[in-house]
């Protein structure tokens, strides 16, 4: 089975992941995406992140009807920060059956050089790109991308964090069952 990985904080997870989710699903040559939520990226800051458990659980109430979405918590066990080439070569060993793909936005594809042995995951992976404004990918440095143009909103989950501690709404930017358990817990809002 052909598995796309997207790779991401998710705090929280908001319709423009799942618009580019549903996007790359059914115009690329995937049968499963799998949302990875990343406990540490070592490129970001994490004094903001939410518990990794509840942000595997908002993504997970985000796709619950969706059967070719899955939530993976894959790097919860592995050592950390997180290294998706380490991440790809522990999924490639524990599924051999199935063959992965990296989903991304040009605006990471940009930064691909500092990644730990970004030229092997560029060997080994197709790169599934999504364009975002401003951020032309390089497409010399692997015959392995592919490039969509998948629809985008120009909203971030820190934008959805910093309407939560300004006690306005976020109906719209997230499913309504995430509000719910954003507001019911009373994430992001300290």
């Amino acid at each position: 089975m052909k598995i796309g990985l997207y790779f991401g904080s998710f705090n929280p997870i908001h319709i423009g992941h799942m618009i580019i989710a549903n996007h790359v699903l059914s115009h690329c040559k995937i049968d499963r995406l799998w949302f990875v939520v990343s406990p540490h990226n070592p490129l970001k800051e994490t004094s903001s992140l939410l518990n990794e458990n509840h942000r595997l659980h908002l993504v997970r109430l985000a796709i619950e009807n969706e059967s070719k979405f899955k939530a993976s918590n894959i790097e919860f066990s592995l050592p950390r920060p997180s290294y998706t080439i380490d991440t790809i070569s522990y999924l490639s060993d524990k599924y051999p059956q199935h063959e992965f793909s990296i989903v991304m936005g040009s605006d990471s594809f940009f930064n691909i050089k500092k990644w730990k042995n970004y030229k092997e995951l560029l060997k080994q992976c197709k790169i599934i790109i999504y364009k975002r404004p401003g951020f032309e990918p390089d497409l010399s440095l692997s015959k392995n991308i592919e490039l969509v143009n998948a629809p985008l909103l120009d909203i971030s989950s820190t934008y959805i964090r910093n309407l939560i501690k300004e006690k306005k709404t976020i109906r719209y930017l997230v499913k309504d069952e995430v509000m719910e358990d954003i507001l019911a817990n009373g994430y992001y809002s300290k």
